[in-house]
């Protein structure tokens, strides 16, 4: 699996990035910066094999880290991510192994996967050369550390994951289990049909939802089964609708 940093100063840009990235689980995200400094720092610590970069940063110019980038040895591979189509040229003279436009487009994310995975070397090291998936064999259970033990939950029993105060909750319909492994650690877990991320703090599953509840500004609230109520934000509409076909 390939390690990946983003770097973005707008954090629910990062956020969609990091989870159609993780979708894909051929990737793992090591770590985020939001401007040059941070940046450098943590790829020289962490080595990452892919670096999804911003152009138009706060105080920064992603052009610049991609000079910076260049110069490491092994150097990431680079694939700049951003709401500007006139650097494409510059871009492709740093050697970008692709231009991603805003908004994210999950199809398009994994275009740029299977463009990578293709490459015989990205990031100093070899990549397999089919893009099959890499989900692991289901058990029907998800494991997760609870209060320094290891609690095994049904998968199919699980309502809905959401965080809230620093830590994560997955509400079964019986039960709630507060763990520190953040969202993105359990979703990557959960690579089960059944669930589909509705907001950066909620997945649901879609076996217990009841009703769909209109909300405002083209937003929803999903009612479960066990009677609790899951907000919808406007990003994830679309493949709610797309995954219920409503």
């Amino acid at each position: 699996m390939l390690k990946a940093f983003i770097v973005d100063d707008e954090p629910l840009a990062r956020d969609e990035l990091k989870y159609l990235l993780l979708r894909s689980k051929r990737i793992e995200i090591v770590g985020e910066a939001d401007c040059i400094e941070d940046a450098i720092q943590q790829i020289l610590d962490r080595k990452p094999h892919l670096v999804f970069l911003d152009i138009e940063l706060a105080e920064d110019s992603g052009l610049q880290l991609a000079e910076q980038i260049r110069a490491l040895e092994p150097s990431p591979a680079i694939i700049f991510a951003t709401a500007y189509d006139e650097y494409a040229l510059k871009a492709f003279e740093l050697d970008a192994v692709d231009y991603i436009l805003k908004p994210f487009d999950e199809l398009r994310i994994q275009q740029t996967l299977d463009k990578i995975f293709s490459l015989k070397t990205i990031g100093g090291i070899e990549t397999r050369s089919d893009t099959r998936s890499y989900k692991m064999e289901q058990t029907g259970k998800i494991p997760l550390l609870v209060e320094e033990r290891i609690a095994l939950v049904d998968i199919p029993a699980i309502v809905y994951v959401g965080s809230a105060e620093g830590k994560t909750l997955i509400k079964t319909m019986e039960q709630e289990y507060k763990t520190g492994e953040p969202l993105v650690t359990v979703e990557k877990k959960l690579s089960h049909d059944s669930f589909v991320r509705v907001h950066r703090s909620f997945l649901v599953n879609l076996q217990h939802i009841s009703e769909i509840e209109p909300w405002f500004n083209s937003t929803y609230n999903l009612i479960m089964k066990d009677g609790s109520k899951v907000p919808v934000s406007r990003t994830y509409v679309k493949e709610l609708k797309q995954r219920l076909g409503f």
